[in-house]
């Protein structure tokens, strides 16, 4: 049966988003780079208690214009928000309002820290070892500290997802993804970190029009290609 991971619609998409679900989140700092289509869609369904990893916390419509992951404490389907970045310098977001209201649980994970913890899903890895956070209360606690040739490594595990919503650029039917400008950082480390990743795409080509040499994401990390809609 000849590969195609194109689904026809964003709703499709996320359609077994469930009840609970983990979901890694892509983007960086700004809207372009966020799969906000999918975020959109996800957003209706009746999914609830989600726990959702991303690098921001979001900075909403008012902001952008489109939705970003704020939709989802908008909505009140995140309990659990995993992120580098909770604030921001623009607005009082969402998540910042739940946070101090009570309402949702919060681990702040350095940025770097963060991307290697989830590398290491991808890898079948159970974590990795990292100086950040020796010595620093609010992120040794819980973690095992180690030695290793004299230096402090704390061990930050794996974190693993049942879905990952990433943006790209452009896709093919096997699901190979290229990125554009900043879009490349968090949604290439998301794809195949989860149990299923959809990428939400500006254009999809025929098989043979991406040049390999820029092809960020390889099929095999990749469940179901969507066109921006």
């Amino acid at each position: 049966m000849a590969i195609n991971k194109i689904v026809a619609s964003v709703d499709e998409a996320v359609a077994d988003i469930h009840d609970g679900a983990v979901i890694l989140v892509g983007g960086f700092g700004n809207i372009v780079n966020a799969p906000s289509c999918l975020l959109t869609a996800l957003s209706k369904l009746p999914a609830k208690n989600l726990t959702v990893v991303s690098n921001s916390g979001g900075f909403g419509i008012e902001i952008w214009g489109e939705h970003d992951v704020e939709v989802l404490h908008r909505t009140g389907q995140c309990v659990k928000h995993v992120v580098s970045a909770p604030v921001n310098p623009l607005i009082v977001n969402t998540l910042e309002k739940r946070v101090r209201a009570g309402e949702v649980e919060i681990e702040i994970v350095p940025q770097g820290t963060l991307a290697e913890r989830i590398r290491c899903a991808r890898a079948g890895l159970g974590g990795v070892l990292t100086p950040t956070g020796v010595g620093i209360p609010e992120i040794e606690k819980g973690k095992q500290v180690i030695e290793v040739d004299g230096k402090k490594y704390l061990v930050e595990v794996a974190i693993k997802a049942d879905f990952a919503l990433i943006r790209a650029h452009k896709a093919d039917r096997w699901g190979n993804l290229v990125y554009r400008g900043t879009s490349r950082t968090f949604n290439a480390t998301m794809a195949g970190a989860a149990k299923v990743t959809i990428a939400e795409v500006d254009e999809i080509v025929e098989l043979g029009v991406l040049n390999p040499e820029h092809i960020i994401t390889p099929g095999v990390y990749v469940n179901r290609v969507v066109l921006r809609s």
